[in-house]
């Protein structure tokens, strides 16, 4: 699909000026905002994604912010917007973590920052509980198995450097799989709290989410519903293969 971008100027009237003070701001935030982002090298935005506020397409939104596509020159780009609700008062501590992950290789790089917008990475894909969703079953597991390993992974630098990312336990929402596999999300990242993240991601592929309907078979990959042969009598006995990765990990840990 042919993606339309408009020049940010332009975007001063209701209802696609909303996006800029979601939920409810003045004419004069709007244009602040408008001028911020336009500091920052963006200078058109375009109206698309799964998600909707009100009458506008976005790629997503949180109870800290909202994300749409944006172009910094001719690089596409995604632009974090924080509400105007939003509990914090800006987005510097969101951009100094994500600052930390990227050093080591991890969540969307990022490009630049202010007090209300931060700029991202794009990343073409899609979330990892729709990608699970049309695996389909028998034939994928090679695929399953990597993007386990490498959330796992990610997961296990994140622990290591003591930052939490809080979330990962809604694993669904906060993975994107696409030319790489990436968490996405870190508005509820701390590095104050007890880390959990190879915890947190374990539970949400093996009993937490919808995604461990798939990744928990009599294969380790086939839906384990009560239609499944032996499924009763043989779950005591399965290994799934997102416990044997997270078991590599801990080993890792320990030799460490």
């Amino acid at each position: 699909m042919k993606q339309s971008f408009i020049k940010i100027s332009k975007i001063t009237e209701p209802p696609n000026s909303n996006i800029w003070v979601y939920p409810r701001g003045t004419k004069a935030q709007i244009k602040s905002r408008i001028k911020e982002l336009q500091g920052l090298g963006v200078r058109d935005i375009s109206f698309q994604g799964e998600l909707k506020i009100g009458t506008i397409s976005v790629l997503g939104k949180g109870y800290v912010g909202i994300v749409v596509l944006g172009k910094l020159g001719r690089k596409k780009v995604a632009v974090k917007i924080r509400r105007n609700d939003s509990p914090r008062k800006n987005l510097k501590k969101e951009a100094q973590l994500l600052q930390i992950t990227n050093r080591y290789g991890v969540g969307p790089k990022l490009i630049d920052y202010s007090k209300n917008f931060l700029v991202i990475e794009y990343l073409k894909g899609e979330k990892i509980g729709r990608y699970v969703d049309s695996l389909g079953g028998r034939g994928n597991t090679a695929k399953l198995k990597a993007v386990i390993k490498k959330v796992l992974e990610d997961c296990y630098k994140l622990d290591s450097i003591g930052l939490d990312h809080g979330e990962l336990s809604r694993m669904p929402k906060h993975v994107i799989v696409g030319n790489k596999i990436t968490i996405i999300d870190f508005e509820s990242s701390s590095m104050k709290r007890r880390v959990s993240n190879v915890t947190s991601a374990t539970q949400a592929f093996y009993i937490g989410s919808r995604i461990s309907k798939t990744v928990v078979g009599p294969a380790g990959f086939e839906p384990a519903t009560s239609s499944t042969p032996g499924w009763h009598h043989n779950q005591s006995r399965r290994r799934p293969l997102v416990l044997g990765i997270k078991l590599k990990l801990l080993n890792r840990r320990v030799k460490s």
